[in-house]
């Protein structure tokens, strides 16, 4: 697999605004990745991950990395070191950027995550985001960073009620933003809107109720890969307040490094927390997508790879 570095400054060329992008997505573990990879291998093309937890180099088992052996050229993993905040409007326009690579080496882009608020940066219409004081922002954020999800929520509710509802990198955006410029988030989405760059049509990839052992089984899977050992040494050269180490899971493992949880306690709690996950994410892929744009595909179905080709040559209706 090859990996590719952040190009922030890069802009695709003027005549692929307006293109369609053809994207994979759904809950965190669904299968996406098998699908996608399938498709790539099939077609010739290149996959743009958007995943907010695979652009940070070092967090890989956890976040279910491609391996690097892997046949498929992508983008969009490995891109930020771990300290960084890595925002939905630099992903959108770092991923403009891949969509125009790819296509010059001749391979055609499919988009590939579960990151919700990723792929709306991509395909709704651009926000100017607010520069906000680094000197204030820091004890903000480290503020912030302590707090528990459910108490972020309550502030959240407090300053920006209409994004409340959001994952937690969501929350202490909307906090901070609310905090420190003295306006909701929400309220400068509306007034700051630029033309989007792409349109989209999804195969939206989730197995129903199997999901939830899925979920387990993975979270063995990547304690048995290592993960353990992976956070050992991120320990070493990664700071407690790093962003990276939001990643579902890395909280509780890195207890479990110290002493503080036994195996299957992590385990527990791991489960627990990317069920949840995967649940909010489930309700933002019912809500927030066009559903006359929307192909759904159980991956468990002897025919997804049947229906995924399908899909991706125009033969569905979405």
């Amino acid at each position: 697999m090859t990996r590719q570095s952040d190009p922030d400054t890069r802009r695709p060329p003027a005549d692929s605004r307006g293109t369609t992008l053809r994207v994979v997505c759904g809950p965190t573990a669904a299968g996406k990745s098998r699908i996608a990879e399938a498709l790539a291998a099939a077609n010739g093309l290149a996959i743009v991950s958007a995943d907010s937890r695979q652009v940070y180099r070092g967090f890989d088992i956890g976040t279910a990395k491609p391996p690097r052996g892997v046949a498929v050229r992508y983008f969009g993993v490995d891109v930020a070191e771990p300290t960084q905040r890595y925002s939905a409007a630099r992903w959108a326009d770092a991923a403009a950027g891949w969509v125009a690579e790819a296509r010059a080496e001749g391979l055609e882009p499919i988009v590939v995550g579960g990151t919700g608020f990723y792929l709306r940066a991509l395909f709704d219409p651009l926000f100017e985001e607010p520069e906000l004081d680094p000197e204030r922002r820091a004890p903000l954020q480290r503020l912030l960073d302590e707090l528990p999800s459910d108490e972020l929520r309550r502030w959240c509710l407090a300053l920006d009620p209409a994004r409340a509802g959001l994952g937690r990198t969501q929350l202490l955006r909307a906090v901070e933003v609310a905090l420190l410029t003295g306006r909701r988030l929400s309220e400068l989405h509306s007034e700051r809107q630029r033309p989007a760059r792409f349109s989209a049509r999804y195969l939206v990839v989730d197995p129903g109720p199997s999901l939830a052992g899925r979920i387990e089984q993975r979270v063995w899977q990547m304690l048995d890969a290592g993960w353990e050992d992976e956070v050992r040494g991120l320990n070493r050269s990664v700071p407690e307040d790093a962003p990276a180490w939001n990643a579902t899971g890395y909280r509780h493992v890195r207890a479990l490094v110290r002493g503080e949880l036994a195996r299957e306690e992590a385990v527990r709690r791991t489960v627990i927390d990317t069920r949840q996950y995967a649940k909010r994410q489930r309700t933002w892929f019912r809500h927030q997508l066009p559903e006359a744009r929307v192909t759904r595909l159980d991956p468990c179905d002897p025919g997804a790879d049947r229906i995924a080709g399908a899909w991706w040559r125009g033969e569905t209706t979405a």
